[in-house]
C-alpha cells in the first residue's frame, strides 16, 4: 500500500528554464505511466495533466511508471489551454503535428513545454492554439505505419530536445 504524495504547487516560472511534459487528454493509464517514466528518464521536473487525462494513481499507470510516481511530481486536473496561455511569451510550447517542422532537422533546447495529445484525437483545439512550434516525426525510408503510440512519439521528441545538451 502506498500513500499518494502531497501535491506540490506548479511553479509558474518552471517552463522558462526546464522542459516540462504536459499531457492533453491521454486516456490510457498505461500510456500515462510510460510517459511518467520518460519524464523520469530525462530528468524532467514534472508532468502536467489536463482535466481529462487518466488518473495518474490508477494501478496500471503506477505500474507502468516503474517508480517514477515517487520521484517525478505530477500536476493533474489542469486546464491546459489556460495554463499554457498564462506562460510568459518567451516560453516555447511544442506539440506533435503531421504538418510541423521535421524534428530531426531542428536544434532544440530542453526548455519550455512539450505537449502530447490524446491517443485518438491528438491535441485539443484549445491546447493546439497555444503551440509556438509544431514538430513532425518523419517516416523512415519505406515507412508505412499510419501513426505512432503517444509514448513512442514523446520518446522520440524528448530525445531530440536532449540530444545536444
Amino acid at each position: 500500500v502506498v500513500r499518494r504524495p502531497p501535491e506540490i504547487p506548479l511553479p509558474a516560472a518552471l517552463p522558462a528554464t526546464r522542459l516540462v511534459l504536459a499531457l492533453d487528454n491521454v486516456a490510457d493509464p498505461g500510456n500515462l505511466g510510460t510517459l511518467w517514466r520518460l519524464a523520469d528518464w530525462y530528468g524532467l521536473p514534472g508532468l502536467v495533466l489536463s482535466e481529462n487525462c487518466a488518473d495518474p494513481f490508477n494501478p496500471k499507470a503506477v505500474a507502468a511508471s516503474m517508480g517514477a510516481f515517487g520521484r517525478v511530481p505530477v500536476w493533474p486536473g489542469r486546464d491546459l489551454g489556460a495554463w499554457l496561455a498564462s506562460l510568459a511569451p518567451e516560453v516555447g510550447v511544442y506539440g506533435a503535428d503531421l504538418e510541423g517542422d521535421n524534428v530531426h532537422k531542428l536544434h532544440l533546447q530542453p526548455a519550455g513545454v512539450l505537449v502530447m495529445g490524446s491517443e485518438s484525437h491528438g491535441l485539443s483545439p484549445e491546447v493546439g492554439a497555444q503551440l509556438t512550434r509544431r514538430l513532425h516525426i518523419p517516416h523512415g525510408p519505406g515507412g508505412r505505419a499510419e501513426s505512432l503510440n503517444v509514448a513512442v512519439s514523446a520518446a522520440i521528441l524528448l530525445d531530440n530536445f536532449f540530444r545536444n545538451s
